[in-house]
């Protein structure tokens, strides 16, 4: 067993700002264009320049560089694409395809006995793969994982058609309400699943999961 702290999953995510953040360049895009005239390339850089604001303070805060320039490079995408197909909804559409991909991803861990929250989970609380040797600690992992098939899966039933309909004002609203609030949901219930499991209750290395 390691003695010093443990990162929990709110971290492995990014952190409380890093979800929190990367729904403000939406809600920017949004309002540029809203309050702008339907404006696409002036709301395109606009939320360019918010993303690339919040990547500036996360660097001086000494954040982790690769959330930093994965939550920049996802603005610059969105607010690419919207401006190359003249569609505002297109800049929430890289958030659509990345959330049908999460949920597929998780959905298919389970399937095959390799629940993707216990992968995630295992370097962070010292414990490994070693996890998979134990059936019931499989199964736990595996519920938990099912909270996040549906985190992902509803984020798409809610946005997918505001998306098909052209609702840019919706579109950005929902990204915003279903950004940490929802996570901070997710990752409680997950503790709630998991709790129960030995290893995180002290009996193992995994006892600091979620503190």
């Amino acid at each position: 067993m390691r003695d010093e702290p443990q990162p929990d999953l709110l971290t492995s995510l990014g952190g409380p700002q890093g979800i929190a953040d990367s729904s403000l360049p939406a809600l920017a895009f949004v309002i540029a264009y809203t309050v702008g005239g339907n404006e696409i390339g002036l709301a395109a850089w606009i939320a360019i320049g918010v993303g690339a604001a919040m990547a500036v303070v996360r660097l001086l805060r000494r954040e982790p560089l690769q959330f930093v320039l994965a939550g920049f490079a996802g603005v610059a995408l969105a607010a690419f694409i919207a401006d190359r197909t003249g569609r505002a909804e297109d800049f929430f559409l890289p958030g659509l395809l990345l959330n049908a991909a999460y949920a597929t991803a998780y959905l298919l861990s389970i399937a095959i006995r390799w629940p993707l929250l216990g992968v995630i989970l295992g370097p962070i609380t010292g414990e490994g793969m070693s996890w998979r040797k134990d059936p019931e600690r499989v199964r736990l992992y595996s519920r938990a994982s099912w909270i996040w098939v549906g985190v992902f899966t509803l984020r798409l039933a809610v946005q997918l058609p505001l998306y098909l309909a052209g609702a840019v004002l919706a579109l950005g609203i929902a990204k915003t309400a279903m950004g940490l609030p929802i996570f901070l949901v997710a990752i409680w219930l997950s503790y709630l699943v998991l709790r129960g499991e030995p290893g995180l209750r002290g009996e193992g290395s995994g006892a600091r999961m979620l503190n």
